[in-house]
C-alpha cells in the first residue's frame, strides 16, 4: 500500500501547490452541476472558466470579446458538491484581435477548507466590435 501511496505522490508532484494569476471568479458547485456519476459535470467547470477568462479578455481588449478556441484542457481532479471553485487568470499573448488565457480551476474542499487544481486550460478569445467583427486591440 505504500508502494501506491507513492507513485500518487510523484504523480501528484507536478500540479501547482499555489494558483497563478488573477481571482476572477468564484462560485459554489451545486447538486444541480452533478453527472450522472454524482460529481460536478465537468462542462460545468469549463463554463466557469470560459467566464473567467471572457472578464480577463474583456479587461485586456478594452472592449467586447468572445471565446473562438479552447486550446488545452486538463482535468486533474473532480469537483465535488459543496467544492468551491475558484477562477484564476493570467494573459499568456496577445495578437492583432486575440487574446490567449491561462485560467486555472482550483477548488476549495467543502469539508477540509484545502485548496486543490481540479482542471487548467488555455482558452482564445478574440476583440469584436458592434458588428461583431474582429477589432485591433487597443494599445
Amino acid at each position: 500500500m505504500a508502494f501506491n501511496h507513492k507513485i500518487l505522490l510523484i504523480m501528484n508532484s507536478d500540479i501547482k501547490a499555489e494558483p497563478t494569476g488573477e481571482l476572477q471568479i468564484r462560485t459554489l458547485a451545486m447538486p444541480a452541476d452533478t453527472n450522472p456519476a454524482g460529481d460536478i459535470f465537468g462542462g460545468w467547470v469549463l463554463s466557469q472558466m470560459d467566464v473567467a477568462g471572457g472578464i480577463a479578455a474583456r479587461d485586456c481588449a478594452k472592449g467586447r470579446v468572445v471565446t473562438v478556441a479552447v486550446d488545452t484542457m486538463t482535468f486533474h481532479l473532480p469537483v465535488f458538491v459543496g467544492d468551491i471553485v475558484c477562477c484564476y487568470t493570467g494573459i499568456l499573448k496577445t495578437g492583432r484581435s486575440s487574446i490567449s488565457v491561462n485560467i486555472q480551476a482550483w477548488a476549495l474542499r467543502s469539508e477540509t477548507m484545502e485548496r486543490v487544481l481540479v482542471t487548467e486550460g488555455i482558452y482564445t478569445y478574440v476583440a469584436i466590435d458592434n458588428d461583431r467583427k474582429p477589432r485591433a486591440l487597443k494599445p
